[in-house]
């Protein structure tokens, strides 16, 4: 695919999606570009705002194989990942393949799963495989993990590790709705609901193709070193216990190059980087426990930081 083409693919997966969710196309579109960028994104909002649809909804768009784990705190990671069952008639072990070999995998409350069950994805979100009993096996490609998390509501939940979180490359948010689109929403369900209507507008291998082409979007040189400026500050700031990692780097500049490519251009600038950059970063970083305990919030630092570091001018 030419990178020319991926703007009108991607608006055609943003406009599937707005069949469901109504009056966050921001939400939406940051969502389509960390699809484009080749990592994995976690929903974390208030229940019931639309998590679960946004991810079900770009799943459908996108094609492919989808699965769906409902992460409770039972949760083995050989339901995750499979699990070696014995053959009778063959008289040997065989690999029963676990629902994260799919093209699209919604992790439900993935916090709602013991550390041993989230650990399990660790090795196929970041190496796009599975090891079980020494044999290591390749996932579908793409490969991509859509989890959702609610955060105000610690009951029976698990924290995500930081080594867990850094490998989503954003973490996005949806919020309330305004009056208007609650109206919309409303109407739009009055029936049945129109996640039921969401046909496929890209099939897997197109999607692949549009993640490969994103890649050719061109990055200047000085573009390269404010993302890692802006990084860098992340870890001396002085009300942070712990900063971005290289990861965070790597996913600024992906997310830049696809939010650039879906806004039909062929090269980064500033703003593309600014627009994702608390997305991209804010959950890789610890704010220290005396700063959190008066409020302060890892967006927060991010936003102060955008502001501090001069933005090349040419």
């Amino acid at each position: 695919m030419e990178l020319s083409q991926v703007p009108g693919c991607a608006r055609k997966i943003i406009e599937s999606i707005e069949t469901v969710i109504v009056g966050k196309h921001e939400a939406v579109e940051l969502t389509v570009a960390g699809f484009l960028s080749g990592g994995h994104i976690l929903i974390e909002d208030i229940p019931g705002v639309g998590k679960t649809m946004l991810a079900k909804t770009l799943a459908k768009s996108v094609g492919g194989v989808f699965k769906r784990v409902q992460f409770t705190p039972d949760l083995l990671p050989a339901d995750v990942t499979g699990s070696s069952i014995f053959n009778q008639v063959e008289g040997c072990f065989i690999f029963r393949e676990g629902p994260v070999f799919a093209n699209v995998l919604l992790a439900d409350e993935i916090n709602r799963a013991t550390p041993k069950a989230q650990a399990a994805m660790l090795e196929a979100m970041e190496e796009h495989q599975v090891t079980a009993d020494g044999v290591t096996y390749d996932l579908p490609r793409p490969f991509f993990v859509m989890a959702t998390e609610n955060p105000i509501e610690y009951e029976g939940t698990y924290s995500l590790p930081e080594a867990q979180l850094d490998r989503f490359i954003m973490r996005v948010s949806l919020g309330y709705p305004s009056s208007d689109d609650e109206v919309e929403i409303l109407t739009r369900q009055m029936n049945h609901h129109p996640v039921e209507d969401v046909k496929m507008v890209l099939n897997e291998g197109e999607s692949l193709d549009m993640q490969i082409a994103i890649r050719s979007v061109f990055l200047e040189e000085s573009l390269k070193h404010y993302i890692v400026d802006l990084v860098g500050r992340t870890r001396q700031h002085p009300d942070l216990e712990l900063g971005s990692s290289p990861r965070g780097s790597l996913a600024l500049m992906r997310c830049s190059q696809a939010v650039a490519a879906v806004s039909g251009r062929d090269y980064v600038q500033p703003d593309d980087i600014k627009r994702v950059a608390v997305q991209c970063l804010a959950h890789r970083m610890i704010v220290k426990s005396e700063q959190s305990i008066h409020g302060l919030r890892a967006t927060e630092i991010v936003t102060e930081i955008l502001r501090s570091v001069p933005v090349p001018t040419s």
